[in-house]
């Protein structure tokens, strides 16, 4: 923590988009979303703690963080299931062992399932609400207890939030609740400066979007938004990066960002 935080918690960050010698976690920071994440945090000076889930994921944290470090950037990778409570508070307390305090905390962990309400089962249902729901409460509670004052907590949510559609009962409604999530904790961490924002991108050029749907639907999914195509992972990380430094003063919000794929 700087002197000027840790005397006026309510001061604004740096207005520079400069982050040397602060530190941010990001959740499933390893690739896709959060690996351009972590690359574009370390890029402006952070330290980061790089988070993945366990053994299948670990090349490619071990990949961002040697891109970081060869970058001449510092970073760690750190291994947990963010659905238990106690792997979160270990992700924080380790990336303050390594780097002595948390400024910055992205959460993009996420997982998409589009099956209908009638053929939705139990173990289905629980997943969703595990990783989208209580992997974010806990996250965001962790947050609370360890960012630095006048720090940045931000949750990638989905801009299905806005939009009637069928199928993604489970994911849209298991994202649904960290848009309450993030209003509370900007008003409770409010007095110590942090910013507690979420973004919603359109549907995602990545690898997790095609498996649930049809070429047809793809097609159907870019024709609404700008320039016909779907939201790319370069359309986020840079709002992810505002809203850590200029864009601070933005707190309580969801960030539709979509092309204008939908709006609310």
């Amino acid at each position: 923590m700087t002197e000027s935080t840790a005397t006026n918690p309510t001061a604004s960050p740096t207005a520079a988009r400069d982050l040397h010698g602060r530190t941010a976690v990001v959740a499933a920071g390893a690739k896709n979303l959060g690996g351009l994440i972590s690359r574009d945090l370390a890029a402006l000076g952070a330290a980061v703690v790089v988070h993945h889930h366990g053994e299948t994921s670990r090349p490619d944290a071990e990949k961002t963080v040697a891109e970081i470090e060869a970058a001449g950037g510092r970073a760690i990778a750190v291994a947990g299931d963010l659905t238990r409570p106690a792997a979160v508070a270990a992700l924080f307390d380790e990336a303050v062992a390594a780097f002595g305090a948390v400024d910055i905390a992205v959460n993009t962990v996420g997982k998409v399932l589009r099956t209908p309400i009638v053929e939705t089962g139990e173990a289905d249902y629980d997943a969703m609400f595990d990783i989208n729901a209580k992997a974010a409460f806990f996250f965001l509670q962790e947050a609370g207890k360890q960012l630095s004052d006048n720090g940045s907590v931000i949750t990638i949510v989905t801009s299905l939030l806005a939009a009637f559609t069928d199928g993604y009962a489970t994911y849209a409604g298991s994202k649904s609740p960290v848009e309450h999530f993030t209003r509370a904790a900007a008003k409770e961490f409010a007095p110590r400066g942090i910013s507690v924002t979420a973004v919603a991108p359109g549907p995602m050029d990545t690898p997790f979007f095609y498996p649930q749907e049809t070429p047809e639907r793809v097609e159907f999914h870019k024709s609404q938004a700008m320039g016909n195509r779907l939201t790319r992972i370069e359309d986020i990380a840079p709002i992810v990066t505002f809203l850590a430094t200029e864009g601070h003063w933005i707190t309580g919000q969801t960030l539709f960002a979509n092309g204008g794929y939908t709006t609310r």
